[in-house]
């Protein structure tokens, strides 16, 4: 009866396992490694915000440059101007005085000849300077002639453009190198997560075998004792693994602008082994020797490359400054105490005008200095970020190859403290083998499984800044 009742709870159970299977949507399958890190990389390269502001720096060096390109064109402007006036300066001319005794002489004469007085009396007349009322509208053309700092302008603006998008591509390379390690970062923290809670699954197991040979006098509670420190303290390390898993998926996370809780996807192959890199030798260790290499490859350099351009034509448009100026002005319009149009109000000037400024205490002769400085500092930052990009080119290759040394010897160590600990479990599962045998032969299998983890993923790791550190990443 019993039998039959089983066999019936086991047929429900199928049923029902079949019912849910059906109802889950299916999932997708997982996907290769290398295809997760580049959907990874894709999305940062759309919503990374430091890579939106570089973005922006581009477009800001392109308008600088559209802006000293308009200065070669002719400017157009409307000039309104109305003017109401009381008072001011004033002409007093004695018209009166002058000519009003002359005209009295006059009249007499007249009278006494048998004529009639023709010339009467005037006022004096007071002439004001500033009109009550008045207009002035224009439109003035000006158009440079001869301006040598306006081609050096355009010049040091362009090579800023350029400075721009090398910079850029530069910040693009370390976002790939930075969203690729963290993603292995993070699978490194999730599979040693899983390694540490196998090990606190077992250790849980040994706790409950322990006390149950206690409990039937076989052993002495020591060792309850010691299996409970080992199971606390795998429990222990297990939540500062989880701490670190969580750690490097909000970093992950935060590279992609997205909310630091999203789960991140794991790939199908997270522990298949990585394809070996060639290294290329190093020239007796030199450093100068990787810099040649890296020269068309690293846009950094290419930038500092672009910013001394952009020096060199600051320097010119500074000496420039010190020549003349040659512009053609053109301004029409009408001008009248009335806004009116005709021959009493219209006006057309040209003037063809020369600038040159023969003293400015040195403010001239500052400017080439300061332009001069600029370039040598940056002559001296590109060498120093040669010697740097040298440097981490050698880094990179000794870390690559000093991991690449290691994975193996690591595999080995977990293959052989896996086959230890089943010699040590199967001594102990037949009396033959004390409780700190299992524990030492169960931390030493954790430890290997642990290296091992570490050591896989800090190759990738390498990986990833060798292939930044020699110009390698798309």
């Amino acid at each position: 009866m019993l039998d039959k009742h089983l066999n019936y709870r086991r047929v429900l159970a199928a049923l029902a396992g079949v019912i849910l299977s059906s109802s889950l949507p299916a999932q997708e399958p997982a996907r290769p490694l290398q295809s997760i890190i580049d959907g990874y990389v894709q999305s940062g390269m759309t919503s990374n915000l430091a890579l939106a502001n570089q973005d922006i720096e581009v477009d800001k060096s392109r308008a600088m440059l559209a802006a000293a390109r308009a200065r070669f064109l002719p400017e157009l402007a409307l000039a309104a101007r109305y003017t109401r006036a009381e008072g001011g300066r004033q002409i007093d001319l004695p018209v009166g005085q002058l000519l009003n005794p002359v005209y009295q002489t006059l009249n007499e004469l007249l009278i006494a000849n048998g004529g009639v007085a023709r010339f009467s009396a005037i006022a004096d007349q007071a002439i004001p300077l500033q009109l009550p009322r008045e207009q002035d509208t224009r439109i003035t053309l000006r158009q440079p002639l001869y301006a040598p700092a306006i081609t050096a302008g355009v010049a040091a603006a362009r090579a800023n453009l350029g400075a721009a998008g090398y910079s850029r591509q530069a910040y693009q390379r370390e976002l790939r190198r930075d969203i690729t390690v963290a993603y292995l970062e993070w699978l490194k923290a999730r599979n040693g997560a899983a390694i540490l809670s196998t090990s606190e699954a077992t250790l849980a197991e040994n706790l409950r075998v322990n006390r149950s040979l206690y409990d039937n006098g076989k052993s002495t509670h020591d060792t309850v004792l010691r299996a409970r420190a080992e199971w606390l303290g795998v429990q222990q390390r297990q939540r500062d693994a989880q701490n670190g898993v969580d750690q490097a998926r909000s970093y992950l996370n935060f590279l992609l602008n997205r909310p630091l809780a999203t789960p991140l996807e794991a790939p199908a192959d997270a522990d298949s082994l990585p394809a070996a890199v060639s290294l290329a030798p190093a020239a007796d260790g030199a450093i100068g020797a990787s810099v040649v290499a890296a020269v068309p490859a690293r846009p950094e350099l290419l930038a500092l490359d672009a910013a001394q351009s952009a020096a060199a034509e600051q320097l010119r448009a500074a000496h420039a400054a010190r020549r003349p100026n040659l512009a053609l002005g053109v301004d029409a319009g009408t001008q009248g105490v009335d806004y009116a149009t005709g021959r009493n109000y219209d006006f057309v000037t040209g003037s063809v005008v020369l600038s040159w400024t023969l003293f400015d205490a040195g403010a001239r002769a500052a400017a080439v200095l300061q332009a001069r400085l600029a370039g040598k500092q940056l002559a001296n930052q590109r060498e120093l970020l040669a010697a740097r990009i040298g440097l981490e080119q050698q880094q990179a290759a000794d870390n690559l190859r000093s991991a690449q040394d290691s994975l193996a010897t690591a595999d080995a160590r977990a293959v052989a403290a896996r086959a230890a600990f089943a010699i040590a479990s199967k001594r102990r599962d037949a009396g033959m083998a004390d409780q700190l045998e299992f524990l030492d032969a169960r931390n030493e299998m954790t430890g290997a499984e642990l290296n091992r983890n570490l050591t896989y993923y800090t190759l990738l790791e390498r990986q990833a800044q060798y292939a930044w550190a020699h110009g390698d990443l798309p």
